[in-house]
């Protein structure tokens, strides 16, 4: 179990959330963690790349030229992949990049990745109820204020999705905002800083804290 200080919007301190989550052993986590993230990538990847053959590309279906006597090479046809505009030798077809991974792996992995970021968790206070409309350069200075670099790769996780804060966060390039069941490996280890309210910090523990 690790402890997480809580800060307000002002950026003060204002008592501790604990996070209590099984993770993979040392030996084997950075493993695990790796396959997970692999998985996802594949799976992400439309796999539509594709190419002719030389039975598929247009034309080339007369003999060039006559067997013998040009002083050329034999050739049957000007769509052999040997010719400019012929078909492609061993190229790219449609396919499936899906790779398969247990559930449990998958939630351990997770719940792997998720604690070895730790030092770069920001827990705050709920801030929902700050926001009167939506305003991006009000968000920047509360990220400031809680320790945070704005210009970095942030984590954005809520419990429940909010349009204030999504509307005051849209448009930063940087910053990705997702809700607490909607944890990925990829985001997990791709952000610079992770932010995260006291109320997905108890939805995390909910959803992902369950026995292996």
């Amino acid at each position: 179990m690790v402890s997480c200080v809580v800060r307000d919007w002002q950026g003060d301190e204002v008592g501790q959330e604990n996070l209590e989550l099984r993770t993979a052993k040392a030996e084997s986590a950075a493993h695990i963690v790796h396959r997970a993230l692999v998985r996802q990538l594949n799976n992400g990847r439309q796999g539509t790349a594709s190419t002719k053959t030389r039975a598929e590309v247009r034309g080339g279906g007369r003999k060039p030229w006559r067997q013998k006597g040009t002083g050329r090479a034999r050739a049957g046809s000007i769509r052999s992949p040997l010719w400019r505009g012929g078909g492609v030798i061993f190229g790219p077809k449609p396919r499936s990049y899906e790779t398969k991974m247990n559930r449990k792996e998958r939630r351990l992995a997770l719940r792997t990745a998720l604690m070895s970021r730790i030092e770069d968790l920001v827990v705050v206070a709920d801030f929902s109820d700050r926001l009167e409309r939506p305003k991006t350069k009000v968000f920047l200075e509360a990220i400031a204020r809680w320790g945070v670099d704005p210009a970095a790769k942030i984590l954005l996780i809520l419990p429940e999705r909010s349009e204030l804060i999504y509307l005051s966060v849209r448009n930063l390039p940087k910053l990705k905002l997702i809700r607490s069941d909607q944890l990925n490996v990829f985001d997990i280890l791709n952000a610079d800083k992770i932010v995260a309210t006291q109320a997905a910090i108890a939805k995390i523990q909910e959803v992902y804290g369950e026995r292996v």
